[in-house]
């Protein structure tokens, strides 16, 4: 039942997918139908929210018991009484689910109208207000109280500060002002802060502006089920090569009961800031972040002060490399703007990254390599690359596995498919969800909806056997 129109792209790229997933491989295993309307579905499901909003709870500072009973409390507050659980995960037990309630159909809009950037728009359909800088151009009389109705421009195209845009536009919901037009667009400086406080959003999650900062971490499931498939252990050395904003590096802490050394690295100096922000905030000391790129971490001489980047081989016990990618699986996404040559850009630059991983890695150490992307050439075919690449390395079983099976079309035996771990977001049925369905669903049920209708993303997990 989709609410949004498909994911649009540009003409190569969208070449470019139907023959990823219209591949040979494919076609012999499930057949042409299956194929087409599996990728078809996909398409769909990406610019749509996921079903559910994902808390990671921060295990070192508080119980999830206790920070479920707080956000039970916080979302009857936000919703007005409406009775919305909070579920726990049976196999991811650091992890609180909301159901999102939506698409709602029947909304009322406005003739005050406000326009805000994609990246806004997909923020807002995931329980955020708008905040000032993201909004594009209003009505020309809109007033601080005003009701209006929120609008996305999906493809970039209304210029800043107009009265009226009549380009693509996707209804987001309605809210009202905190700001008159002139505030926003005639003021001397730059304005921050709430611009419209969302009253009936299309789709209704809880906003977490504020709310538990230092509890609770925002992540989607996937990202989730990577740091606990690399299983990191008190006092181990663990390295997470690309890791702003340290979703992932202070989730790694925690499962070490921050005991041990979480080293991350990001080449990019705020990206670092925010990691270092991050880790104080959740009150974890064990990660030591640094501004490095990943691909020059690796150094062939000892040196006096071996804390900090480069490090010698055979480093660490434990490797993350979430790696840098084309990003195709993030939801929700109406339009992606990438070329073709940006899309391709990514393969090379995981290889580099990837092979540094290996020499960084300790002789039966962990490798954990993860996107949250859908092509084939940043996922199944990176796993047949390097494992014969580096015959030091073995495909190891993930725990949790609750994603799907690795995708044909790489040449992959299907015992190595069954080791890797692809979230689909099509492998279940667009489907809206309103109070009264919600009500009536079984628990089990919605905890197997969550672990589908999530964000595309791809993990594999690798032990490295010896140093040749």
């Amino acid at each position: 039942m989709s609410f949004f129109p498909r994911i649009s792209f540009q003409h190569e790229v969208e070449e470019y997918l139907a023959k990823v997933f219209r591949n040979n491989e494919l076609i012999t295993a499930l057949g042409t139908q299956v194929v087409e309307s599996k990728y078809q579905s996909l398409l769909s499901h990406l610019s749509h929210p996921p079903a559910f909003t994902t808390i990671r709870v921060n295990t070192h500072l508080a119980s999830v018991k206790h920070v479920k009973e707080l956000l039970f409390k916080e979302i009857q507050k936000q919703f007005q009484g409406l009775c919305v659980p909070v579920l726990e995960h049976p196999k991811l037990q650091d992890i609180l689910l909301i159901p999102v309630i939506g698409p709602r159909r029947d909304l009322k809009k406005y003739a005050s109208e406000v326009i805000v950037g994609a990246h806004c728009g997909y923020a807002v359909l995931r329980g955020a207000h708008v905040y000032v800088p993201g909004i594009v151009s209003t009505s020309k009389f809109m007033k601080a109280g005003d009701l209006v109705s929120v609008y996305s421009d999906i493809e970039g195209k209304c210029k800043r500060g107009a009265k009226e845009f009549e380009g693509v536009k996707v209804f987001l919901g309605n809210g009202v002002s905190e700001v008159s037009r002139s505030e926003i667009f005639c003021s001397s400086g730059p304005l921050n802060g709430m611009g419209i406080r969302m009253m009936e959003p299309v789709y209704l999650s809880p906003s977490f502006d504020n709310v538990l900062p230092s509890h609770l971490f925002l992540q989607n499931l996937p990202s989730v089920v990577v740091s606990h498939i690399l299983n990191p252990q008190p006092g181990e050395r663990i390295l997470d090569m690309c890791a702003a904003p340290g979703g992932k590096s202070t989730h790694l802490a925690a499962l070490m009961h921050d005991r041990g050394e979480v080293i991350a690295l990001d080449k990019i100096a705020n990206k670092v800031k925010k990691i270092k922000q991050n880790a104080e905030l959740l009150q974890l000391n064990c990660i030591k972040a640094f501004c490095y790129d990943g691909t020059r971490a690796l150094s062939v001489e000892k040196r006096e002060d071996d804390q900090g980047p480069p490090f010698l081989p055979e480093s660490f016990d434990r490797i993350l490399l979430d790696a840098p990618c084309s990003g195709m699986g993030q939801r929700p996404n109406m339009a992606y703007s990438s070329t073709l040559k940006e899309v391709t850009s990514y393969q090379p630059l995981q290889r580099k990254l990837f092979t540094v991983a290996v020499k960084l890695l300790k002789p039966g150490g962990i490798l954990v390599y993860s996107t949250c992307t859908i092509t084939l050439s940043e996922n199944e075919e990176q796993v047949a690359w390097a494992l014969k690449t580096f015959p030091c390395l073995q495909l190891q079983r993930q725990e949790p596995h609750i994603g799907g099976e690795g995708m044909r079309g790489a040449g992959l035996s299907l015992d190595q498919l069954k080791l890797l771990q692809r979230f689909d977001p099509s492998a279940v049925t667009l489907q809206g969800m309103d109070i009264n369905s919600l009500q009536d669903s079984k628990e089990d049920d919605l905890i197997s909806l969550a672990n589908k209708d999530c964000i595309g993303f791809f993990i594999a997990k690798f032990i490295k056997w010896d140093s040749k």
